[in-house]
């Protein structure tokens, strides 16, 4: 199986870059070779696996605008299976210069078509916007994880972020499903993160992943050196429930015989 998800939501600040990092290495460590896309212009993706922007010469900006070939340019991080296209900040430029190209919206599509089949699991990291980037990835996806913050503003424009995956449905990729929506930053002692845990729960019954990720200090501190959590603490709880996504994930998708009593990890 070769599956491309993207991770997205416009709204800054909501686990999206943490997910992708640590959905992907979780995926990895489970035996499933593993590729991170960082189409995020702050790089953030880059750094949260050990490699330092700055050292960067060629990212996924050139193979989008220069046609540079992706296999070229694949760094292999310090966790197995895992590897990474990395970004620069160069790649803000890229929409600007993306805008008179035929078929804009699906050069991204091109760059992954090219590697795709290498791997069983292909995971972008999107910027926290709906421009031209983030629809690229989309238009490239198979499928869509949305991160929602268990906070007050949790489904603050969550309904723009729903439109345009429907416009790209539409219009670019027909194929793209939503994996689901993941809520992130829970902690059971707060009301209100209880509140909004039921209140998308209710809104998007089956669409919302039973694995939640709650808050945590490991999970925090690991991008700091350059670590996925399952790196800098495999036996934390923030390491826990991204093996557990990463479990139902697999489930969903038929690539595991377990059932959901069994695929969980008890925390």
């Amino acid at each position: 199986m070769n599956k491309v998800i993207a991770i997205a939501n416009q709204k800054g600040g909501v686990g999206k870059t943490t997910t992708a990092i640590n959905l992907a290495a979780s995926l990895a460590v489970l035996e499933y070779k593993t590729l991170l896309i960082d189409a995020d212009p702050q790089s953030n993706a880059t750094s949260g696996v050990g490699i330092d922007p700055k050292h960067v010469k060629t990212s996924i900006y050139e193979c989008i605008i220069d046609d540079v070939n992706p296999a070229d340019i694949i760094i292999e991080t310090n966790t197995p299976n895992l590897h990474l296209i990395p970004a620069h900040i160069d790649l803000v430029g890229a929409e600007i210069e993306m805008i008179n190209m035929p078929n804009r919206e699906k050069m991204m599509r091109k760059v992954v078509e090219k590697i795709k089949n290498q791997y069983d699991f292909v995971i972008i990291d999107c910027s926290p916007s709906l421009g031209l980037i983030t629809v690229n990835a989309l238009t490239a996806a198979n499928s869509v994880i949305i991160p929602v913050q268990c906070e007050y503003f949790a489904l603050e424009g969550l309904g723009k972020l729903l439109n345009t995956i429907k416009i790209v449905q539409t219009r670019l990729n027909t194929g793209l499903e939503i994996e689901g929506i993941l809520l992130t930053m829970y902690d059971s002692r707060l009301r209100l993160a209880n509140q909004v845990v039921e209140e998308v729960k209710t809104h998007f019954g089956e669409l919302v992943f039973e694995t939640i990720i709650y808050r945590n200090t490991k999970l925090g501190e690991a991008p700091s050196f350059g670590e996925t959590i399952i790196m800098h603490d495999a036996e934390s709880r923030g390491s826990l429930n991204h093996l557990n996504l990463a479990r139902e994930i697999l489930q969903n998708n038929g690539l595991t015989k377990m059932d959901k009593a069994a695929k969980k990890i008890e925390i």
